[in-house]
């Protein structure tokens, strides 16, 4: 099973005035654009899950959608609260191992520094951090069930390595 855990893309800046609910901050354009050339470029190296989850934050809704637009049609997105900023992995992995059977690839969209603790977390890294820039993607592989510590890091791409 293929789990892709991905930094939200490029968004307005935190504690901008015109965001009073920081929930609300959306991609910028160029986030918006960029991102969109990171998922194409995903998509034709083989990144194909079946299901993204994302944060509800708008900035995580808009990059997992831009990515599920990118997949083509038969991706299901849902929204998950244990997303949000200050992440709950295990009742992630409890919920996205249940879907494995049914889903060989599944994706989270997510938040900094978040995701880099989840990451490292997955492949037995406790405690430790990978540090995702915005718009990042990281494959973590799991060969039996999906389990914390269980992961093997297979790769971890930025904007900047696919040229976007």
């Amino acid at each position: 099973m293929n789990l892709y855990l991905l930094r939200h893309a490029w968004a307005g800046h935190f504690g901008d005035p015109e965001w009073a609910d920081d929930c609300e901050r959306p991609l910028t354009d160029k986030g918006v654009k960029r991102f969109a050339e990171v998922a194409g470029r995903l998509v034709e190296r083989g990144v194909r899950p079946s299901l993204v989850a994302t944060s509800p934050l708008v900035r995580c809704r808009q990059t997992a959608e831009i990515l599920v637009d990118a997949l083509g049609g038969g991706v299901e997105l849902v929204e998950k609260l244990e997303l949000q900023p200050g992440s709950d992995l295990e009742t992630m992995v409890a919920w996205t191992d249940q879907l494995t059977d049914e889903h060989g690839e599944i994706a989270w969209v997510g938040h900094a520094p978040d995701v880099g603790r989840m990451v490292a977390t997955l492949i037995g890294q406790s405690g430790g951090w990978i540090r995702l820039s915005k718009g990042a993607t990281a494959a973590v592989r799991f060969y039996d069930r999906l389990e914390v510590g269980g992961g093997e890091l297979r790769w971890l791409v930025t904007a900047k390595l696919l040229g976007c």
